[in-house]
């Protein structure tokens, strides 16, 4: 035998030799150290203050939190939809480019056909002298340039969708009752068919009955369709059974971060904590007639601005479990178990603060 005859054939391309992994991919939407502020005469007053977040197609992230906690403010910021007296700064990275930055042209043509918004308050969102249809088919004829027979048609399929009667699409907002509304401002979120939705308190104001249906609406389309999905509510409750993952902001800030049920079940901060405790339990008599408050008010304006400009927790004033170090460190959010963050300096993996 010959030194040639021995000579092996070399392996096939990809086998032998180890595979490397491709690199995990980008979230949709990627929010860095977003900061929201608004100038009061010659003061500049802070709203959101250092806000970070990832978020996939097909996940759905609620946001919860007290009157003032920067939700709104948060969420209309992403798609700059917020008044000329705001400054916004960070990074709103969606699909790979930073919102923030974009040029005016960019931005409206993202608005609708990528990211849509349903605004609070369904009863006074809707144009009262226009059509519902005239207003569902208005992105359509912007964004997809099509005819107006191919935008009715998109339209009532959009209506039948939502269980609204395409036969209605000529028919004026105030014939609608306020759940209609809320299906029909889902609608004309959906015209472009977004990638991302942010909804801004979709149920408020709905009796039980329709805020179920509109919650089964929505989680039927996050599944069906792939969307990634944004919501803003005070109910804890509305979150849990339709988010996945539940940020709890307070004064401006994540107090805490992480999968629903384990925020619910067991919150790491004490702000998530006392919203939990203030919904009353069904079947708990003693929870029912006394629920459990929190004593105190947020941070003003003004009480904000110095906590900007030094250190400490937001929540010291209020929390029951306080130390010194928090009123004199700096409080960052700091992982506190599986896929859970809490901005709170008690807060470690496997306890509760």
């Amino acid at each position: 035998m010959t030194a040639t005859d021995d000579t092996r054939s070399p392996a096939p391309s990809g086998e032998g030799a180890p595979r490397e992994e491709a690199p995990p991919a980008a979230p949709m939407l990627d929010v860095r150290d977003l900061r929201v502020s608004y100038r009061n005469g010659e003061r500049t007053v802070p709203a959101v203050r250092g806000v970070s977040f990832t978020l996939d197609r097909g996940q759905t992230l609620g946001v919860a939190g007290e009157s003032g906690s920067g939700k709104s403010t948060m969420a209309l910021s992403l798609l700059r939809l917020l008044p000329s007296t705001a400054k916004v700064t960070g990074q709103v990275l969606f699909q790979g480019e930073d919102l923030l930055t974009a040029k005016w042209a960019r931005l409206r043509a993202v608005r609708w056909s990528a990211a849509s918004v349903v605004f609070q308050g369904a009863m006074s969102a809707l144009n009262p002298v226009r059509t519902i249809g005239e207003q569902i088919c208005e992105p359509i004829l912007l964004h997809d340039k099509v005819g107006q027979k191919a935008a009715r048609a998109r339209a009532a399929e959009l209506l039948d969708a939502v269980g609204v009667p395409s036969r209605r699409l000529g028919s004026y907002p105030h014939e609608f009752s306020g759940g209609q509304r809320q299906r029909i401002m889902i609608a004309m979120a959906l015209a472009c068919r977004p990638d991302l939705i942010i909804a801004d308190e979709p149920t408020t104001a709905l009796d039980v009955m329709v805020q179920a249906q509109v919650l089964n609406l929505l989680g039927d389309l996050v599944r069906e369709s792939g969307i990634g999905v944004i919501m803003i509510s005070h109910d804890l409750a509305v979150l849990s059974h339709m988010c996945e993952r539940l940020a709890v902001m307070y004064a401006g800030r994540v107090a805490e971060i992480g999968p629903s049920r384990g925020l619910i079940d067991e919150p790491r901060h004490p702000y998530t904590r006392a919203l939990g405790r203030a919904f009353p339990t069904i079947g708990d008599p003693a929870s029912r007639l006394a629920p459990a408050g929190l004593p105190g008010d947020p941070p003003t304006p003004a009480e904000l601005a110095r906590l900007d400009e030094g250190r400490g927790c937001a929540f010291e004033p209020r929390c029951s479990r306080a130390v010194a170090a928090c009123r004199t460190d700096t409080v960052e959010l700091r992982p506190s178990g599986p896929g859970r963050e809490a901005a709170c300096l008690l807060a470690q993996e496997g306890s509760e603060p």
